[in-house]
């Protein structure tokens, strides 16, 4: 990508991919080496596609610890097709799903599982304005729920967990859309993962879902009377290719993947992304003229939230940042507010320029 001159995307997705990976895409766009087609033209059906889905999911079980007990699904829809797929699937007549209401998503996610069964809020601090996630001695959960859903990172709110919640033998459910493979996880733990690409593992029009054996076979059970692209089960039957996948998306999901590997794999990668969380922080906490919108012991890593003194500052921030070749720093539509997202692809330069930025501003305004 020589000459082209990139700015520093804050966006909380569609999200920065890594240089390299950008640079390869653009270098085989127009054919793949040794086939002579390009991705974008290639059959879902061919042995070369084949091929790139089977080293995607083999990566991406490397880097995760996906053991065989798990499948990994490549589907549609967006994580927000997951909120209806989930209970469609798992949440069985009689049963009640526990979800645990932690910001905006999964606010959504119970709203949508409300249609197909019974929810029961085990907690939530909705009424705090998510500034904070709920603590497990809160949680009320229901004895031999179908599972307990929970957001394990809060794009919205910049909340995010840092350790699992005690479900014991319920299964586990996260939407892990905006920090999956930012940080070791405990697949084994969980039942069912599930999180949209546009974040850390691709562009957008892929979501990844990693299910449990059990509850693929609960899938199975109701697979006669749900469509069949609704299934779990038919996915899985069909290795991710029963319908035209986005080809595309996971070609360059494999390509991410390798670039993780690279890095020295999940470990390596949550170093840098704590490091760079704290260097922004740091700037946030400095002298009280930004402020966090979350609790210190609950903010994300991946959406740093914060406020400036008024909200016309604010908009004066935005336009001065903007020309300073920032994009993406404005809050959710419906907090209003300052995020910037720092997924793994973000380089450290790129913080390290905004909190100079900051400082400065804070010198001229504040």
């Amino acid at each position: 990508m020589t000459g082209v001159e990139r700015i520093f995307n804050f966006s909380a997705g569609p999200a920065i991919l890594p240089p390299t990976v950008l640079e390869q895409v653009q270098r085989d766009l127009v054919a793949l080496p040794g086939v002579g087609l390009s991705i974008l033209e290639i059959s879902h059906r061919s042995s070369v596609f084949e091929s790139i889905l089977a080293q995607a999911e083999a990566d991406l079980r490397a880097l995760a610890n996906v053991t065989a007990d798990h499948s990994v699904l490549f589907l549609q829809g967006g994580a927000s097709l997951q909120f209806a797929m989930l209970p469609l699937n798992l949440l069985v007549s009689g049963a009640t799903a526990d979800y645990i209401d932690s910001g905006s998503w999964s606010d959504k996610a119970a709203e949508d599982a409300r249609k197909v069964g019974t929810v029961n809020i085990a907690a939530s601090t909705k009424a705090g304005g998510y500034s904070h996630l709920p603590r497990e001695s809160e949680l009320k959960l229901t004895p031999g729920a179908a599972y307990v859903h929970m957001t394990s990172n809060n794009t919205i709110e910049g909340t995010q967990y840092r350790r699992l919640p005690e479900v014991g033998d319920v299964p586990l459910v996260s939407d892990a859309s905006s920090d999956i493979l930012s940080r070791p996880i405990d697949v084994a733990r969980h039942g069912l993962i599930y999180a949209g690409a546009q974040k850390n593992l691709g562009p957008a029009g892929l979501t990844v879902v990693i299910i449990r054996a059990d509850l693929l076979e609960r899938s199975a059970a109701r697979k006669a009377t749900l469509p069949a692209m609704l299934s779990y089960a038919v996915h899985a039957q069909n290795v991710s290719l029963y319908n035209t996948p986005p080809t595309f998306a996971v070609y360059v999901l494999g390509l991410v993947m390798t670039w993780l590997l690279a890095r020295g794999g999940l470990d390596a990668v949550a170093a840098v992304n704590e490091r760079k969380a704290a260097k922004l922080y740091a700037e946030i906490d400095r002298t009280g003229f930004y402020r966090g919108t979350a609790q210190k012991e609950c903010r994300s890593l991946m959406n740093v939230t914060f406020r400036l003194p008024t909200g016309q500052m604010e908009n004066v921030f935005l336009k001065e940042a903007t020309a300073a070749g920032f994009d993406g720093l404005k809050g959710h539509r419906s907090v209003g507010g300052m995020r910037a997202s720092i997924y793994n692809a973000f380089p450290e330069a790129g913080v390290e320029a905004l909190v100079s930025f900051m400082r400065d501003f804070e010198s001229k305004h504040g």
